[in-house]
């Protein structure tokens, strides 16, 4: 990979981003470029070979793909900013900011622009991010390079644009929905007789066992249950009550909520 990279706005997602793609060697630290208004929180990072500038256009100039990694009420700064240095022959243009769409990118720096929006989670501090792709415009190999780029720092599914909002909701948000199930776990753990900190370690390892079940044997999450399910047995009978109390469509219709609350969002931002 030799393609100069452009991180405007190095902040958590675009810091985590940097590391992932030198980690995987999808390239070199050389050849990126980290931005940020204050250099200062970027020292360490030009220590370990990064290039950094507060430049966001000489920046952009000299790049081949741009990351947008700005804060939402940043980006129409930014995009005036660099707009004259895009060059659509030369330049794919990656957003990861929340409910700005492709369109919205390309209102500012030129229809002929490849945009690819990307959606990670905050998993991409530990490489495991749900991260979701879209594009309107951009060509099968640009797709393909920004698969490979985001599957340096986890998982990658390629959706339509409109599914961005469902995707918020069940990746982003949802997130929180697991953790605070296993906070849950740990609450019913300490109530039948461990500390807190057992009962958290338990429901943690538990539940990341229960994932990579799936994920490694590739099977329904039903067919795992009726693995741990005996007849007149403990597991059955807790799972009965939790459904008796709404526990999965509870979850079913709180990710609806964050899916519909995702989408007014946008419609404000956009």
């Amino acid at each position: 990979m030799t393609k100069k990279i452009a991180i405007i706005g190095s902040g958590n997602i675009g810091i985590s981003l940097a590391k992932g793609l030198v980690k995987a060697d999808y390239t070199t630290a050389a050849q990126i470029t980290l931005t940020r208004r204050s250099l200062d929180h970027l020292k360490p990072f030009e220590a370990a070979g990064f290039n950094i500038s507060n430049d966001n256009k000489a920046t952009v100039a000299a790049a081949d793909v741009v990351i947008l990694a700005v804060l939402p009420q940043q980006l129409n700064t930014v995009l005036d900013e660099i707009s004259s240095a895009i060059n659509p022959a030369k330049h794919l243009v990656i957003s990861v900011i929340s409910g700005v769409s492709c369109a919205a990118v390309k209102e500012k720096l030129g229809n002929d622009v490849e945009v690819i929006r990307a959606m990670p989670n905050t998993a991409i501090a530990i490489g495991q991010s749900m991260t979701c792709i879209a594009s309107d415009n951009a060509s099968a190999e640009n797709i393909a390079d920004v698969t490979k780029m985001f599957e340096t720092v986890g998982s990658v599914v390629k959706i339509n644009e409109d599914l961005m909002t469902s995707a918020t909701a069940l990746c982003a948000c949802g997130i929180a929905f697991f953790l605070r199930a296993i906070r849950a776990a740990s609450q019913g753990g300490v109530e039948i007789g461990f500390h807190a900190d057992e009962a958290l370690k338990m429901a943690v390892q538990t539940a990341k066992g229960a994932a990579d079940l799936l994920l490694l044997h590739g099977t329904h999450p039903e067919s795992e249950i009726d693995k741990v399910t005996s007849p007149k047995g403990c597991t059955i009978a807790g799972l009965n009550e939790m459904e008796h109390n709404g526990f999965s469509s509870s979850l079913i219709k709180g990710i609806k909520l964050s899916a519909l609350k995702a989408g007014n969002l946008y419609t404000k931002e956009s």
